[in-house]
């Protein structure tokens, strides 16, 4: 059994990272009970949050890595624990005194991001591929809004559809809207959660300069991920802009009767509410809205919904880190909505949108079900 290092300097990144020391964890098991790893696999929580608090860390531990940053356990816990931001710090603290090892995917995800600005490690250049016969103008001063449709849709061609729905439904209810195009940057979001605080600063300051350069006071986002990151965490750094999901916009493009529907979807539709939309953010109801303003559509709800959602797995990093097969969260989501009968399953965020198709695939049920964001099933009944 490896040694646990002492370390008091995580200690020092655990307070910078907003832990206050007299909420220190009393070890009820709470968090470990709630997480969701508890549903496929043995992790102990509360094990790490004590080697946190003593700064005696097995760096070496996958363990470290494992939080998907859901929230549930933050939620839940009765002390206030900031427990993210402690596996934020103790992964920080691998990052900047290289004192373990990152996963492999990860890192490679991590070194693209800083090469590229993408995770994929595609060309600059090719951000706007998805754009192409969409007609789609760069953002003047001036426009409304600014859609920034994250590395995923921008450059995965199987989720480039989300960013294209999104595009034409904000054409089609006549919003003046444009892109920044290459000077669009990842948002950092995951770069955080795995401890790069320093590349995090530089993407979001690259970000913040070219919106505020650009005239940028309204930003439309297809990412939960994204969302979270610029409403919440650029504001620390002077970036103050109005941030609005797409599901969000859409319900206010529905009550302005910018967008009214022609077509019916006769679907049984579940929703699934992505964790950085919901329980960080709590944007329960929009989404629901915008599905029930959908002809046709019937919305039944999974056993595990709005705050009690079970999480992808996507989170914190963990869309670019290897998951075995039988410890997929997403593998149970999906059983989840199968059980409701539903044909689809809406989504509101791409790295959900990922891990589900992929579930499916690899399982016994392909055909069950179709994922489909939520910008596709309103530009479809347009």
């Amino acid at each position: 059994m490896q040694a646990l290092t002492p370390y008091p300097e995580v200690i020092d990144l655990i307070k910078e990272e907003g832990g206050d020391p007299l909420k220190l964890c009393y070890q009820c098991g709470t968090c470990s009970a709630t997480c969701p790893w508890n549903l496929v696999k043995n992790f102990i929580v509360r094990k790490i949050m004590h080697q946190g608090q003593l700064g005696l860390i097995d760096f070496e531990s996958e363990e470290l890595w494992m939080c998907a940053t859901c929230k549930a356990c933050v939620d839940r816990c009765p002390r206030g624990v900031a427990i993210i931001d402690v596996m934020r710090a103790m992964r920080r603290a691998i990052v900047e005194f290289s004192v373990g090892g990152i996963p492999d995917g990860l890192r490679i995800s991590m070194k693209n991001i800083s090469a590229t600005g993408n995770p994929l490690g595609e060309s600059e250049e090719n951000r706007t591929d998805w754009t192409k016969n969409l007609d789609i103008q760069p953002f003047t001063k001036g426009m409304d809004v600014l859609y920034f449709s994250c590395c995923i849709p921008a450059y995965d061609p199987s989720v480039q559809r989300v960013a294209k729905a999104t595009a034409s439904v904000l054409k089609k209810a006549g919003v003046n809207f444009g892109i920044l195009g290459t000077e669009e940057k990842c948002c950092g979001e995951s770069v955080r959660k795995a401890g790069d605080e320093n590349l995090f600063k530089t993407l979001a300051e690259t970000n913040i300069n070219n919106f505020k350069e650009a005239g940028v006071t309204r930003i439309v986002t297809t990412s939960s991920h994204c969302y979270n990151t610029f409403k919440n965490e650029y504001p620390e750094l002077g970036g103050e802009f109005e941030i609005l999901h797409s599901s969000q916009f859409f319900a206010e493009l529905i009550d302005e009767g910018k967008i009214t529907f022609s077509k019916e979807i006769n679907k049984k539709v579940t929703y699934h509410d992505a964790c950085y939309l919901g329980r960080h953010n709590g944007v329960y109801d929009e989404p629901r809205k915008v599905l029930q303003s959908i002809p046709g559509i019937e919305l039944v709800e999974m056993v595990d919904y709005r705050e009690n959602s079970l999480c992808c797995g996507g989170g914190g990093g963990r869309i670019w880190m290897d998951t075995k097969k039988g410890e997929r969260f997403s593998d149970l989501r999906i059983e989840q909505a199968i059980e409701t009968g539903a044909e689809i399953l809406a989504a509101a965020c791409p790295y959900c949108i990922l891990n589900f198709e992929d579930s499916l695939r690899s399982g016994e049920n392909e055909d069950a079900l179709v994922i489909k964001d939520i910008a596709e099933l309103v530009n479809e009944a347009i």
